[in-house]
């Protein structure tokens, strides 16, 4: 009951900024000029923003079946059960993340995601309560490329901060695989395809905004690689 209450008044707050800059544009003389929102209303304006394109996106995109849930700005200092309860996840193993890597020992002619069977990035989405293993990425990509690249050429380590930002468009904690600034291959972990019920939850775009997807719907649209990547932990 609490949670809903915070959303209808997140979306109230969301209702009366936009009252208040159609008044501003209309009677430009009723207001001062240094009329603005407060910090945390234009946080909330942001995400209200990265939503409606995001949903746009996703539904231009054939996707029907998912939704978006603002969390506390504590929500990752707080444990998996808390962040599931928040979500109304299934369970913690539904809960999932985006995480940007880089191919350190790509060949100099590979600078960019034009070959997703051997880009320089991969975004990679994986259970928080699963332990990644980049070397059976490493070995995927072997296998994609029938071997003619070395296996000593991939190399996958988590991209820098400022530059999974400048690839994606998202800050850390916030990254997705939904309108990002450059299109990198993603790699989706087998283990999220094995959820019951097929419905998990990833990044949406700002550190506070949580994305929920159906996972077969987010297959069509992404179409990712499906690899066994993970281990649990």
């Amino acid at each position: 009951m609490e949670g809903e209450l915070e959303d209808l008044e997140k979306i109230q707050i969301k209702i009366l900024n936009r009252i208040t800059q159609l008044e501003i544009s209309h009677f430009p003389s009723q207001f001062s000029s240094d009329v603005s929102l407060s910090p945390s209303n234009q946080e909330t304006e942001s995400q209200g923003t990265t939503q409606s394109r995001l949903s746009s996106i996703l539904r231009s995109n054939g996707v029907t079946d998912f939704l978006f849930k603002t969390v506390p700005s504590d929500y990752y200092d707080r444990p998996f059960e808390f962040r599931r309860e928040l979500l109304n996840a299934a369970s913690v193993h539904h809960l999932c993340k985006s995480i940007v890597l880089v191919n350190t020992q790509a060949p100099a002619s590979v600078i960019d995601c034009s070959d997703r069977n051997n880009s320089k990035y991969y975004v990679v989405v994986v259970q928080y309560t699963a332990r990644f293993n980049a070397d059976s990425v490493k070995n995927f990509l072997y296998t994609l490329n029938d071997g003619k690249i070395p296996k000593k050429r991939f190399n996958l380590r988590l991209a820098p901060e400022l530059e999974s930002l400048k690839l994606t468009g998202y800050e850390h904690n916030g990254v997705t695989c939904v309108g990002m600034k450059t299109d990198i291959p993603v790699i989706l972990d087998e283990a999220i395809t094995r959820l019951d019920p097929d419905f998990f939850w990833l990044g949406g775009g700002e550190i506070e905004l949580k994305l929920g997807i159906k996972t077969s719907e987010f297959i069509n649209y992404v179409k990712p690689f499906v690899v066994n990547c993970s281990s649990s932990s």
